[in-house]
């Protein structure tokens, strides 16, 4: 392959008019200067200049190439400017992922929030249920949800905020029986349970700020699934209580659709955290987005 710095070499020669004149703007013996493009002609097979002590011009082939080398410049210059552009402003594509319950419940406002205030941003946002390869799948970030440690990579973490999981139930449910007191009054209660491999039907609930013991509570579950959007349509159609991340249930407690129960209680601890391929080089749109979703999530998954 040809050096590429032998074209710009190539049109200084000819715009300003012989060796001497662009060889001290480039600040290259003359010499030097006639070697380059000599190696370029005779990698070519063919003769750029026709030059002498009185006279300098370009071969037919030599204006063709010229053409080329020029749009070439042009266009390395263009490729230079947009990327030193995109590193100076949040500007360009984002590729995210995220579970489905997690996008759809914790992202969805904070993703249209983002790109108003971004608006030269653009966001292309899968929602799966699986752990996805983000570096074999070219994305820039993916959100988990974890309620255990996420395993050591060499992925780059970034904690961006807690999400317990909290027991609710439907209105007319409550309204139909006696609302538990005591993580004990729940032995009394329908339940239904977020299904996982490994994970046996049982809340280990735990007081959100007194200093008190870990309560297990067994269950017999009437529903046990592995979707949290169904679980969750359930509770609200009063088959019983469930254990599900707080913002899941954030606007249909805000609703009335379903209540907290045991508020003082906590049914499991749980993280969203961002991981992205590396740390370093790491674009302005990409940066300002994981600042964004630190700074908001904590406030959306509150209820």
């Amino acid at each position: 392959m040809l050096d590429l710095n032998d074209f710009f070499y190539f049109v200084q020669v000819v715009d300003r008019a012989g060796f001497t004149a662009a060889g001290r703007m480039l600040r290259m013996p003359k010499s030097t200067l006639s070697h380059r493009i000599q190696k370029l002609e005779a990698e070519l097979g063919v003769r750029l200049l026709n030059r002498s002590s009185r006279r300098f011009a370009m071969t037919d082939a030599g204006q063709e190439f010229y053409r080329h080398a020029v749009a070439m410049l042009q266009d390395a210059e263009l490729a230079e400017s947009a990327i030193r552009h995109r590193l100076s402003e949040p500007i360009g594509t984002i590729r995210c992922t995220a579970a489905m319950a997690t996008m759809q419940f914790a992202l969805s406002d904070i993703l249209a929030d983002f790109l108003k205030r971004y608006p030269k941003v653009n966001v292309v946002a899968h929602a799966v249920d699986r752990n996805v390869d983000i570096v074999g799948e070219n994305y820039d970030v993916t959100i988990r949800a974890h309620s255990d440690p996420l395993p050591d990579s060499t992925l780059v973490q970034r904690v961006l905020a807690p999400a317990p999981w909290l027991l609710f139930a439907g209105a007319a449910y409550l309204d139909a029986t006696k609302a538990p007191q005591t993580p004990e009054d729940l032995k009394n209660h329908s339940s239904m349970f977020m299904m996982r491999a490994g994970v046996a039907p049982v809340w280990r609930l735990r007081p959100a700020r007194a200093a008190e013991e870990e309560r297990v509570v067994p269950l017999s579950p009437r529903l046990m699934c592995d979707d949290m959007i169904t679980l969750k349509q359930a509770a609200i159609a009063g088959l019983g209580i469930v254990a599900l991340p707080g913002y899941v249930c954030r606007d249909d407690v805000r609703s009335g659709a379903l209540r907290q129960v045991l508020p003082a209680w906590l049914a499991g601890d749980s993280t969203l955290t961002a991981l992205i391929p590396y740390r370093q080089g790491l674009l302005p749109s990409v940066r300002v987005f994981i600042d964004y979703l630190s700074a908001e999530l904590p406030k959306r998954v509150l209820l």
